[in-house]
């Protein structure tokens, strides 16, 4: 079974989230925190596989409680639930390791399909003892469809963002929004828009080409750690 910990400060929405994941096979709920100080407090003593968080409570961030799991070199995995939708939230969720973001409120067969996932990737990591590159690629990318499947803010399709990420794998150099509409074949104003997202995502930075002749133009190029 995978021991599961909900950390949630409203008592009902934990109640549901619970019934939920009993719903899932070979899932059951091992504690419920209505608390970031219960839920450090508890994590060392359960020791659970994975942490249904959420993001916001009275007291402060549920982040702060992902950063001392992560710096206690706990091999807990979390699955951040939460109402933020902002880029910056997905962001640090995404720096801190989340194994999927869901926004509230909940609906089951998202909620089943995250789990589910969570399930086939554990497995397929005890299985292993040593791993081929098309392993570890199959790995992380099946880790990365569940932030990029997200609910993204309006505009931005997952598909069409994926896209545009396979093209700076292949290149690995600086382009202009024009040159990346060209490669997915969607117009520069589209183009742009995703990158501009991507920015904000911390997954591209930007920088100004002055050239010799002509306006400026930004060249957009992935970023060293992703």
């Amino acid at each position: 079974m995978i021991k599961v910990m909900i950390v949630e400060d409203d008592v009902d929405i934990a109640n549901l989230h619970r019934r939920f994941t009993e719903k899932v096979p070979e899932f059951e709920v091992t504690a419920i925190a209505n608390s970031i100080e219960d839920a450090i407090e508890m994590v060392t003593i359960v020791k659970p596989d994975l942490v249904m968080l959420d993001l916001y409570f009275p007291e402060g961030s549920g982040m702060d409680f992902l950063w001392k799991v992560r710096s206690a070199g706990l091999t807990t995995d979390i699955i951040l639930i939460t109402a933020a939708r902002d880029v910056s939230a997905l962001q640090e969720a995404v720096r801190g390791g989340a194994f999927d973001y869901i926004v509230k409120p909940v609906v089951f067969e998202r909620f089943k399909k995250s789990l589910e996932r969570f399930k086939e990737y554990k497995k397929e990591m005890l299985c292993k003892k040593s791993l081929e590159q098309n392993d570890i690629d199959h790995l992380l990318d099946r880790h990365a469809d569940h932030i990029s499947h997200t609910d993204m803010p309006k505009g931005i399709d997952p598909i069409t963002l994926k896209k545009i990420m396979i093209v700076f794998d292949k290149l690995n150099d600086a382009m202009s929004a024009e040159e990346v509409g060209r490669h997915i074949g969607a117009s520069r104003n589209t183009a742009r828009r995703y990158l501009e997202y991507l920015i904000g995502a911390g997954l591209l930075t930007v920088d100004i080409d002055y050239g010799t002749v002509g306006r400026p133009e930004k060249r957009f190029k992935k970023t060293e750690s992703t």
